[in-house]
Order: structure tokens, then sequence, then C-alpha cells
């Protein structure tokens, strides 16, 4: 669930053509504060499919350890842009923001934040792209957050699966306008607990030990929940089938955290509804996908 560095960053030809950002801190639903960056889209609204770039945002979720700031999710933000108007923001627990991570359980109240702006903005669609433990928590938002009526419509209408999470957390944020109109699961786990590769063994250490947790805030400048979770949130892979929105799940064949099992388990769980690629030679999340793979999700989404 990591976005800690796999090598260099991969270089980008995107021309540097972005207006200047505006910046923000944003109320999530249990009072965290998060840091958040609004980047307009550079599209010309006169050219073909210029206006419904214009009334389009993506909103980037960044992996564990990532940031607003970090250079890969800055790259995939200037490809974003040059279709739509792009936010990225900073997970509890990381960057500027406040409060402590919880590793994909209560960020889902951060993204829902980030997503309410966009519309708050006058986007009409909000697309959600998610990296590794983003990639979690934009499956999960949504399921949980619907059109028809916040994180308490999936309550209702999503059966014990969903309730048990949004009985707890997320009914607590049912504002309007939360929601996804379409999502992109980039590296994310179908499971919770996963221990099976080296790197996730080192993560769990790093989230459930004292010293793995100093190690998180002061050599990864992330600042990490000592509680375990209570109840454990929907699983990404039970999430999946309540989702009612186009989805796509993008993976690496050579990512050294969760082997290809996981996306197919959520591409299974998905059904017509959900879109599997595999991507050849790609790592690991954001660090690992380059401009063509940005490019091609932005395409798809723009389609969906």
């Amino acid at each position: 669930m990591s976005s800690a560095s796999e090598g260099r960053f991969l270089s980008s030809s995107v021309p540097s053509l972005t207006p200047v950002p505006r910046r923000t801190t944003l109320p999530t639903g249990d009072g965290v504060r998060i840091e958040a960056v609004y980047t307009p889209c550079t599209a010309d609204s006169a050219q073909p499919d210029g206006g419904a770039a214009q009334r389009t945002a993506v909103v980037l979720a960044h992996g564990f350890t990532g940031s607003a700031d970090r250079p890969a999710l800055l790259r995939a933000a200037a490809v974003f842009s040059q279709r739509a108007a792009v936010i990225t923001f900073s997970f509890r627990g990381h960057g500027r923001s406040g409060g402590r991570s919880t590793v994909g359980d209560r960020e889902v109240l951060d993204l829902a934040a980030a997503v309410a702006w966009a519309r708050s903005l006058g986007h009409r669609r909000v697309v959600t792209v998610g990296f590794s433990m983003g990639g979690s928590v934009v499956l999960r938002h949504a399921a949980l957050y619907t059109a028809e009526g916040g994180a308490e419509c999936a309550e209702k209408d999503s059966g014990d699966t969903a309730g048990r999470v949004g009985r707890r957390m997320d009914a607590r944020d049912g504002r309007a306008g939360a929601h996804t109109d379409v999502v992109v699961a980039v590296s994310a786990p179908a499971r919770w607990y996963y221990r099976g590769t080296a790197p996730m063994r080192r993560l769990h250490w790093v989230v459930t030990r004292p010293a793995g947790r100093l190690v998180g805030r002061y050599g990864f400048r992330t600042r990490i929940h000592t509680e375990d979770w209570d109840p454990v949130p929907l699983s990404p892979v039970e999430a999946v089938p309540l989702i009612r929105v186009p989805l796509l799940i993008v993976h690496g064949d050579r990512d050294p955290y969760f082997p290809l099992d996981h996306p197919r388990a959520l591409a299974a769980a998905g059904g017509d509804r959900a879109r599997l690629w595999l991507e050849r030679g790609m790592g690991h999340a954001e660090n690992a996908a380059d401009e063509g793979l940005l490019t091609r999700i932005a395409d798809w989404t723009a389609s969906a």
C-alpha cells in the first residue's frame, strides 16, 4: 500500500502550462482538516470536447506515505489537467494535513471532502483516481457514497456488508455531492492484512509497531494512528460489488506489493461493470505509472 520510492521517478515531457494552483484546507466529516490543491483544466473550451473537459474534475488520491506535493502525484496531475480540472490532496497524517493516518479506514472521509469541494466549484462530473492505499479508498468511497443521498443512502441500500462500516463512520458525513461518477483504482489491494510479500511485511511493521511508527513519522513524514481498526472496515473486494458507476482497475505485473490475484479478484467482484488493465513491466502505484499509462487512463475516464 506504500508509495515509497521504488527508484527514480519516471520523467515526464508534459509542458509546464498549468495555471497557478489554488490551495485550501478542507474540513472532513469527523473534523480533521486536510490540505487540498485545485488545478484548472488547461484544455481550450472552444475545442471539440473542451466544454466537457471544463465540466469534469479528477480527484487524485495518493498512496501511503505520499502527499499532494510529491513529484509522482504532481506528474499525474499535470497529465490529467490537460483533459479536466484536477484536485490533489494529502490524506490525514500526510503532508500538511492534520490528524493521523488510519491506513485506508477514515481516509474515505478525506476523499469525500475533496469530491464535495470539486462539485462546489461547479464541476458536474467528478472522477476519482486512487493509487495503492488511495486505490482502496476510492473503491470504498464509490461503494458507500451514492448520488441518491451520500453515505447514508449507501448504508440503507447495500445491506449488512456496507452497513457495518456506514453505521460507524461514513454515515456521519452524508454531505450532498460527495459521490463519484467514475472510479479508477491503480495498484489497489483486494483484501486487508496481506503480508505475502516482503514490502507488505515491512509496511505492517511500520504501521503496527511503536518503532515502526517512529520510522513512519520521521523517515516518511507520515503520522500513523496507534489504535487498531474497530470495526474492520469494508474490504476493497467487498466494496466493488456495491459500486454503481464505471470502474477501471489497473495493476502492474511487476508490482512488488500486491500480486496479480488482487486485481483479478477485484475485477471478478465487479462483473460486467469493471474493466481490468494488467500492465506489462509496471511496478507499484503512482511512482510506476508513466505518462503513457496516465494518458490512457485519462482518455478512458473521459469516455466512460
